[in-house]
Order: C-alpha cells, then structure tokens, then sequence
C-alpha cells in the first residue's frame, strides 16, 4: 500500500486547557533554558508525565510510542492515527499524527518536526529513565546525525517544585479526596465486600472532578479499599473480601485530575481494635504527628527519615516499617511518573523549598498470626511555603475518629 505517513487532525475546536497559557510557557521556558545551557538543540520526550506536563496531553500507549518534541521555537506532539483530533485538541501547542502503514512511521514523524525547523543533526535530549534500550536504538538509528543525551534528571527538578496554578489544583485533589473518604466510611458495613466500598468511593470522587472540571477528561480516578489481611500492603486492590467486626481497615482515595496525584489513606476498624492493634495504631499516629510537624523549608528528606526512624526504632517497630515516609506530588500515577529526588527517605538528600508539595505517610506492618496484625497507614498533603507547611487534607485521623461499628 502506498497511503499517507503522516496527518494533520484539527479536529473541532481546542479544549480547555488545565492550565493557563502562561503556565505552560513558564514550564517551556525552564525547559529551553536547560537546553541552552547543555547545549541541546532538540528534546524528545517520551514518558506520561513529561508529556503531559509541557503540552496538557495525556496519552494512552496500547503499544504504540508517542512523543513530545521541543525546540526553542516550537513544541509538538506526536500521537498515533488511532487518537485521531483528540491528541490536537488537548496539546498546547503543534501536533502531528502518524499512521500505522508502515511499521516506522512514528521515526519518520519526529524526523519531519525536526527537519520542518530546519534541524538535521545536532544534540538531542532522551529520557534515560523511561526511554527503553530498544526505542532508544530505534530513534539513534532513524537521527544518525544526532546525539543523544539525558534530560529525565533536569526535567524532574523543574517539576518537584510547584506553580501557583498547580498547587491551587492540588488544593482541589485533596480537597476531592476528602469527599471521597467520606463517602467510603458511609458505605462500610459488616459483611459488604471491598470492592462496593470503593466503588462508592470512586463515584463520589469523579463527580466531584466532573463538576469541578466540567472540561477535563475523567479518567484514573480509583479507590483501594482494604480489609484484613489485605491491609498488609500500600497498594493491594479491592477484593470481593467482605467486612467482619474486629477487621482492621485501610482507606486510599486517589482523584486524577488532569495527570495530577491526590491521595487520602487512613486507618481505620470496623469494631473495637485490640489491645495491641490499639498500641501499634497509636505508635504511627505518634509517627505522622511527628512528620507533619518536621516538613517545613530547609529540613533534608534524610534527616526527617532519620528522626521518624527513632520512634520507631524506640518502639521496636523500625522492622515493621514498609517504605519511605512520603513523596512528592504533582504529574503522577499509580502506572506512570515519580519524582524520585524528593521521597522523604534516608538515601535522599534533597532540601525542601516553598513550592514544593509533599506527603507524610508512615506505615508499618505485621504479619497475619501476630497479635495487631495488619498495616497501618496515615496519609496527608503538605504544601511547603515561606516559613512552614500548610496540611491541605482535612479528613481526620486515628482512634477518636476512625473506629467504626460501635
């Protein structure tokens, strides 16, 4: 067959964005300005959340490679024949469709933006911790003339710390993850399975986002409702296990608005805990009361890793514990994106800073067949500003609030 390589799909009109223009072009901006300085003539990002981050487009694989391509004069994605106008209508900026022809069509697409600006050769910036060996190879031997070069480790640091914009966002995620949190300790009841639980959780949440961004997509929202022996990981997913009286219970609500990360994961049990699930509770409730007052500007990840570690350690319960003690957010999900550089964890030595946002969530875990077996987890958001932290969730934590059923 002899059919077309590449399309243009402006089809409809451009949606609203999430951001501002101006947003956008602050993000490029910091971006071309790393270019200048490595002296980069070209960037071509491939991963969910960079591309989402510099154009407003989230992609959706099934298999296929997609790109952002950024200049110092133009940025473009490039999206696959079966999207359609979809990808045009949500980018900031160019885009360019590529057919399925022809196995190398989406070479052949970021061969043409580089060329339709007068690029032939030069140096060009690659994500080195998404890009896979293989695409990598592909796109080093479709661009002979070009080098590449890392770019994953400057764009991270662009993203930790947050725009106005996007902490006004995140605001709202948490603020949506909260509603969601209700709506699940309205639906537990002895003998209604996880996965009813979430599901009212994730109802509520996406109504919310629909009202709140009437012109978003609504997409990956989800709750992990855990009960039981199912508590013992962060991220075990619903089951068809039901309630019992006495069960210790973990509620996470995660609302995606537009790429962007919430949560909101508390403790909580159906019935009167034990003694010792009453003891070790109270020990990690100790432990996030802590954290929340450590987050602040000029503290280092490490050295709050280190402070938490003591009371633990004191507990005996240093064993016990099943991660670091919070993370970053912003362009994030449970299949794509991390800011790897700013986890509160004894290897990261990363000085928090106004602007950036961050969680405390301290978490242990004992095995089934201990006394107080189960894990525990609390989980809020802190905004880092001039002289403090603002704790932007709202749904309440520990034994006073959180035993149910009584």
């Amino acid at each position: 067959m002899n059919l077309e390589r590449l399309k243009d799909i402006p089809n409809g009109e451009k949606v609203q964005p999430t951001f501002s223009a101006a947003e956008f072009e602050r993000r490029l901006t910091n971006l071309r300005k790393h270019m200048a300085d490595d002296g980069l003539d070209a960037v071509l990002l491939t991963s969910y959340h960079n591309i989402n981050y510099y154009s407003d487009f989230l992609y959706t694989s099934f298999g296929r490679s997609y790109f952002l391509v950024v200049t110092q004069n133009d940025s473009t994605t490039v999206s696959a024949n079966i999207d359609a106008g979809m990808p045009w209508r949500r980018s900031q900026g160019s885009n360019i469709v590529y057919t399925d022809w022809r196995r190398d069509n989406y070479l052949y697409a970021v061969q043409q933006v580089l060329e339709r600006q007068g690029l032939r050769g030069g140096r060009l910036g690659v994500e080195d911790d998404h890009i896979s060996t293989d695409l990598r190879a592909k796109v080093s031997d479709a661009l002979p003339a070009w080098t590449l070069t890392d770019v994953a480790a400057a764009t991270m640091r662009h993203r930790m710390v947050k725009s106005p914009e996007e902490i006004e966002l995140i605001k709202h995620g948490a603020r949506i993850g909260d509603l969601g949190g209700e709506a699940i300790r309205e639906a537990i009841a002895e003998g209604v399975p996880e996965f009813e639980v979430a599901i009212a959780g994730s109802n509520a949440m996406i109504r919310e986002i629909a009202r709140t961004f009437p012109h978003a997509e609504l997409r990956d929202t989800w709750v992990w409702f855990q009960s039981g022996i199912n508590t013992d990981g962060a991220h075990n997913w619903a089951t068809s296990r039901r309630v019992q009286r006495g069960d210790i219970l973990s509620l996470n609500c995660f609302p995606m608005i537009a790429g962007y990360y919430t949560a909101l994961e508390r403790t909580l049990f159906w019935g009167e805990p034990s003694p010792e699930h009453l003891r070790l509770w109270e020990v990690n409730v100790k432990v996030h009361r802590r954290g929340l007052e450590l987050i602040k500007p000029g503290a280092v990840c490490k050295d709050i890793a280190a402070e938490l570690n003591e009371i633990f350690d004191a507990e005996g319960l240093l064993a016990n514990r099943t991660f670091g003690y919070g993370h970053s957010f912003g362009v994030l999900s449970h299949y794509y994106g991390r800011e790897a550089g700013l986890e509160l964890r004894e290897d990261i030595d990363t000085v928090l800073e106004p602007g950036m946002v961050v969680s405390m969530e301290p978490m242990i875990m004992v095995p089934e067949g201990q006394p107080g077996a189960g894990g525990y987890r609390e989980h809020d958001i802190l905004v880092v500003g001039d002289d403090g932290a603002e704790n932007i969730t709202r749904f309440p934590f520990g034994p006073e609030h959180n035993i149910l059923g009584v």
